[in-house]
């Protein structure tokens, strides 16, 4: 029996591997966009935790702490704006690798389904080939008792 050879195999392999690496880059930018949202939420938790503090304060005390939250509160909000900013950005970059990702697993689905159907159709000629065979032996040996 012959063996089951598909042309467009290389292509398929091609498209498995190129998933694989599309696949890795997306979970690299989750985890990018994780971390950023991470650093975003402990400085936000810290201010909080900051202005609760100022806010417990015996007023006297309190008014000077809160001059001075307010005059250095401009760095942290330009980081956090950068912050956002950067979450943004890497939430339009995962949007667009999950619609390549997309793309390149609906090509690869659709080879496969080629593949599959291809080689049933090997198989079906297969079988047919070995049948005719076997009919012809059988031909040929009903001949040859017939003779004798």
């Amino acid at each position: 029996m012959r063996r089951f050879v598909w042309r467009l195999q290389r292509v398929l392999d091609i498209r498995k591997k190129e998933e694989q690496k599309k696949t890795a880059e997306l979970y690299e930018l989750t985890n990018k966009l994780a971390v950023t949202r991470g650093k975003m939420l402990i400085i936000q938790k810290s201010l909080e935790d900051i202005i609760h503090g100022i806010t417990n304060e015996n007023p006297k005390k309190r008014l000077s702490k809160q001059e001075f939250f307010l005059a250095y509160s401009y760095t942290s909000d330009k980081q956090l704006k950068k912050l956002k900013e950067k979450i943004k950005r890497l939430e339009s970059q995962q949007k667009e690798k999950i619609m390549e990702v997309l793309k390149v697993r609906r090509s690869k689905e659709g080879l496969e389904k080629l593949r599959t159907e291809a080689k049933l159709q090997f198989i079906k000629e297969q079988e047919k080939y070995e049948q005719k065979e076997l009919d012809e032996g059988a031909t040929i040996t009903f001949v040859r008792n017939s003779r004798n």
